[in-house]
């Protein structure tokens, strides 16, 4: 099935009697803007997109499970579509999820992506959306699982991981 997704073929359900659950499927994306230029020309932190969905308590990424017949990346645009308004253009794949709801097996793929266009409204799903940088996007996001999505984004955009755990790095290295 992966290399169905992988493709941006439609889902196909498990078939019934497979033995197993069948995986849930759903597709997001990590929506981002550029940092302000600065005088030296190099651009700041990017900021990334942070959303609040009232029905959990939580703040989380855009995401969503797939409806029949639409394939990953047309799941990844509705969804960051529907819950922050704004239309994207999906970049680099970023690592998939996987971890076990409501009983069954999830895989959740993920984009980087930059909006094109739109504006947030509060809706029934997400009632707050923040664009924060990176180091406050992740402090923000509820599960760590959505953390590492920031960390996947800065190394994609050749920016140095956040260090969240582990004695403060020697200034040396980091130069």
């Amino acid at each position: 099935m992966r290399d169905r997704l992988s493709t941006g073929q439609p889902a196909e359900p498990a078939p019934a009697g497979a033995g197993r659950a069948p995986v849930i499927l759903a597709a997001g994306a990590v929506l981002w803007l550029p940092g302000r230029p600065k005088p030296s020309g190099r651009l700041g932190r990017p900021r990334i997109a942070v959303i609040h969905r009232p029905k959990y308590d939580d703040w989380s990424l855009p995401k969503g499970k797939l409806d029949p017949g639409e394939d990953v990346v047309e799941a990844a645009l509705r969804e960051v579509w529907e819950e922050t308004g704004f239309r994207c253009l999906l970049g680099p794949e970023l690592p998939a999820q996987h971890y076990p709801a409501q009983g069954r097996p999830k895989e959740v793929r993920y984009w980087s992506a930059v909006p094109t266009g739109g504006a947030f409204r509060p809706n029934r799903e997400v009632d707050r959306l923040e664009w924060l940088p990176a180091g406050k996007a992740r402090a923000r996001l509820t599960h760590g699982r959505d953390r590492l999505l920031i960390d996947a984004l800065l190394v994609m955009l050749g920016a140095r991981p956040l260090r969240t755990d582990g004695p403060p790095p020697v200034k040396e290295r980091w130069k």
